[in-house]
C-alpha cells in the first residue's frame, strides 16, 4: 500500500473551508476546491516511490492488474476528489465516448491547441460522474418537465421570460427544452442581463423554491445560466446520498463538501455561469433534452458491511463501510487497483492509519485489510 499526499486544486469557487476542516487543519483563506487521488496527469497523487501515474506507468500489470489492463489500458481509469463548493460551478454537460472521441479526433484535425481556452475536448474519453455527499449538498441535475419550468419562470412575473413560458407549452418536451435552452443560450447578451436582474429580484423577493437560483445570480450577475438553471431539477443530498451524472445530463453543484469520482477525463461543455467558452452548438449537440428525476442514490448494503453506490459506470466503482468501534476487520483484497480514503474517526489500512481526508493506494492483489471507527470509502473499477 501507499499512503498518497494529494494536491488540493484552489478553482475559485471552492470553499475556504470546508476541506481544511475535514484534514484538521487550518485554513489559509484562499479557496481549496478539489484535492485529488489518483493518476491524472494534471495533479498525480504523490508516494513514496514517486507519482502514482509514475508508479504505474513503471509496471503496469503489477499495479493496476492483468484484469484492468486488458480492459481499461495501462492507465488508473479513475479519479477520486474531495469536492468542496462554497460557490457554484458552471452549469455543464459531458459528452458520451463516441462524441468525446469524435470531438477529440476532430479538433486534432484542425489542429486547435489543447491548451486553447475555446477547446472543447481535452482527451477522448467520456467522464460520467459520481458525487456522494459528506454535508448537506445542493445541485442542479436534470431538466423539470417543461410544464414545471415554465410554472417556475412563470411565477416571477417577469415579462421578458413571458417568450420562454410560451414555448416550453407549445412544443413537445425535447423540443420544448432545446427551442427554451437554444433562445436562452443565444438571446442578447445587453437584453439577457437585464432580463437576470429582474429575475434575481423577484427571486430574492420571493424565497422558498426560488432562493437557490437568487444565491446563484449573487455569484453570476447577469449570466444567462441563471435563467437556464431554472429549467433544472434543483437537488438537496443529505449525507450519504449520491447522485450520478451520465453524459449529456445537465448539471451543476452549488454548495457542500462530497466524495466525487469520475472517469478520468477533462471534456466539458458549459452551459453558463461561468467567465469560459460557451460553444453553443457543440452544447446542443452533447445535450439530451430529457426531463426526468434526477434520481438521488443510497448505497445498498451488502453482508459484509460494504455499501455499494452503483452506478452503469465501468471504470469506476464506489462504496463505503462504517466501521463501529470495537468492530470487526475487513478484507478488502481485490486483484483490481483500489483507493481507500478516510472521511471519519480513526481507520487503519495495512500499516497506514488513516484519520480524515487521508488515502491510501493498494496495487491490484496487495492485502487490504481494515479496521478501527470511522467511514472508508473505496474505489476501484467494475469488470
Amino acid at each position: 500500500m501507499d499512503r498518497l499526499d494529494n494536491t488540493v486544486r484552489p478553482y475559485a469557487w471552492g470553499s475556504t473551508t470546508a476541506i481544511p476542516e475535514l484534514l484538521g487543519t487550518k485554513p489559509t483563506g484562499e479557496p481549496q476546491a478539489e484535492m485529488w487521488m489518483g493518476a491524472h496527469p494534471g495533479a498525480p497523487s504523490r508516494t513514496g516511490r514517486g507519482t502514482l501515474a509514475e508508479v504505474i506507468d513503471a509496471d503496469p500489470e503489477r499495479e493496476l492488474g492483468p484484469l484492468a489492463v486488458a480492459k481499461f489500458g495501462p492507465r488508473l481509469p479513475f479519479l477520486l476528489k474531495l469536492l468542496a463548493a462554497g460557490a457554484p460551478l458552471s452549469l455543464q454537460v459531458h459528452p458520451d465516448l463516441r462524441q468525446a472521441q469524435e470531438g477529440y479526433e476532430d479538433e486534432e484535425r484542425r489542429g486547435v491547441p489543447v491548451d486553447a481556452p475555446h477547446r472543447n475536448y481535452k482527451d477522448a474519453n467520456h467522464k460520467p460522474e459520481l458525487i456522494c455527499a459528506l454535508t448537506e449538498f445542493d445541485g442542479l441535475c436534470g431538466f423539470r418537465s417543461p410544464d414545471e419550468a415554465a410554472g417556475l419562470l412563470d411565477g416571477l412575473g417577469v415579462a421578458s421570460l413571458k417568450p420562454y413560458v410560451d414555448l416550453l407549452h407549445a412544443h413537445p418536451e425535447e423540443a420544448a427544452l432545446r427551442e427554451v435552452l437554444t433562445a436562452i443560450l443565444a438571446a442578447d447578451p445587453e437584453e439577457m442581463s437585464h432580463t437576470v436582474t429582474e429575475a434575481t429580484a423577484a427571486c430574492t423577493r420571493l424565497g422558498g423554491a426560488y432562493a437557490p437560483y437568487a444565491d446563484i445570480a449573487h455569484h453570476y450577475p447577469g449570466d444567462p445560466g441563471v435563467i437556464a438553471a431554472m429549467l433544472l431539477n434543483h437537488v438537496r443530498l443529505q449525507p450519504g446520498e449520491a447522485l450520478f451524472l451520465g453524459a449529456g445530463v445537465p448539471h451543476a453543484y452549488l454548495n457542500g463538501l462530497g466524495v466525487e469520482i469520475m472517469a478520468n477525463s477533462d471534456n466539458v461543455l458549459r452551459c453558463g455561469l461561468t467567465p469560459k467558452h460557451v460553444d453553443i452548438p457543440e452544447l446542443l449537440r452533447i445535450v439530451r433534452f430529457e426531463a426526468g428525476d434526477p434520481g438521488i442514490l443510497r448505497p445498498e448494503a451488502s453482508p459484509d458491511g460494504e455499501e455499494v453506490y452503483e452506478t452503469p459506470t465501468d471504470e469506476f466503482r464506489l462504496s463505503r463501510y462504517v466501521l463501529p468501534a470495537g468492530g470487526a476487520s475487513h478484507d478488502l483484497t481485490l486483484p483490481l487497483p483500489q483507493i481507500l480514503l478516510c472521511t471519519a474517526g480513526t481507520v487503519r489500512a495495512g500499516e497506514h492509519e488513516l484519520t480524515p481526508g487521508w488515502s491510501v493506494f493498494v496495487p491490484a492483489g496487495e492485502t487490504a485489510e481494515i479496521s478501527g471507527a470511522g467511514t472508508v470509502f473505496r474505489a476501484t473499477v467494475r469488470l
